[in-house]
């Protein structure tokens, strides 16, 4: 009897410990509500300026309008109508080469001089850093405005050097002739963009467990078998970021080229960024806007940046496994 009431006395929870049970869900209750407050001037401010003018780039893009009156619904026609425009074939092709130019250039450049910068004393990696992170800096419009002086035909500094050397044969309108104007405009990028990947490739290399490197020189690994059997796999995660990164912004691109060349010359380096600004802001479309064929092209841009997110969060999954 006495042994049965004790073991009742020990199952059953005293009232403080009953009570803190019951108030768990009261005290988890209070902070989620806390936790939504915090998050809801944020998801407003989301969805008023990202959002809606989302939505409305949608609503435009089956429309026909310029800017004055009402939009008049067309349905699908303004995405036909880029279907059927062979301006807006040749700058959906030159965007998708574009991408996947940079990209790959803005890899493989900058995940070669991570790992050697890696190897070679601080204060040198430091002023190697330092001197390729600085172009990066620099917007896209002052480095248009800088590298086009440099290309200029007439008194451009690369025409000029070209010169001094003694290949007079050699000067060329690189902006102006269709075909160099995307090899000097890739330079440009590449130049630039360089920089900020090879930053994200050694930050990765520094977490690379040592022992792994060690391993392997004593197996006998050289520099290149070291770099491809131990330094690749293990910045795989780095790696689909970087690419995802490269791949966007090469869909987005509009201020590099639009400072540099405008589209030209004969549209040989016109993207969809150009090309849609052009439509929406008159330049292109005889000074009237069209500001629903514009939309409907930059929709076009916006699947092309779903599929690099798309792309970089399946990248993601199979580098972590």
């Amino acid at each position: 009897m006495t042994s049965t009431a004790m073991r009742s006395r020990a199952a059953a929870p005293t009232a403080p410990v009953a009570r803190r049970r019951r108030g768990v869900p009261r005290i988890r209750r209070k902070e989620m509500l806390a936790g939504y407050l915090f998050v809801i001037p944020t998801l407003a401010l989301f969805a008023l300026f990202v959002g809606y003018p989302i939505l409305r780039t949608f609503v435009l893009s089956v429309s026909e309008w310029s800017g004055l009156g009402d939009a008049r619904f067309v349905g699908l026609a303004n995405y036909l109508r880029a279907a059927e425009d062979p301006v807006a074939q040749r700058a959906l092709l030159l965007t998708v080469v574009w991408a996947l130019a940079t990209t790959a250039l803005q890899t493989a450049i900058p995940l070669v001089i991570a790992a050697m910068v890696a190897t070679v004393p601080r204060p040198i990696s430091v002023l190697v850093r330092t001197a390729l992170f600085m172009p990066g800096i620099v917007s896209f419009v002052v480095s248009g405005v800088l590298w086009r002086l440099i290309y200029d035909p007439n008194f451009g500094t690369l025409n000029a050097a070209i010169q001094r050397l003694g290949f007079e044969g050699f000067n060329h309108p690189w902006l102006g002739s269709a075909n160099s104007a995307i090899p000097a405009l890739l330079v440009v990028a590449v130049w630039q963009g360089v920089g900020m990947s090879m930053l994200i490739f050694f930050a990765g290399i520094q977490g690379i467990d040592p022992g792994l490197n060690e391993a392997a020189m004593m197996d006998g690994a050289g520099a290149l078998q070291r770099f491809r059997h131990v330094t690749l796999p293990s910045l795989r995660f780095v790696t689909a970021i970087v690419l995802a990164l490269n791949l966007m912004n090469g869909f987005k691109v509009f201020d590099l080229i639009y400072v540099m060349t405008g589209g030209g010359p004969n549209n040989s380096t016109q993207v969809l960024g150009t090309y849609l600004y052009g439509l929406a802001f008159g330049s292109t479309s005889g000074s009237v806007p069209q500001l629903g064929y514009a939309s409907a092209l930059s929709v076009v841009v916006m699947a092309l940046c779903t599929v690099a997110v798309l792309f970089q969060m399946r990248l993601s999954t199979r580098a972590s496994r």
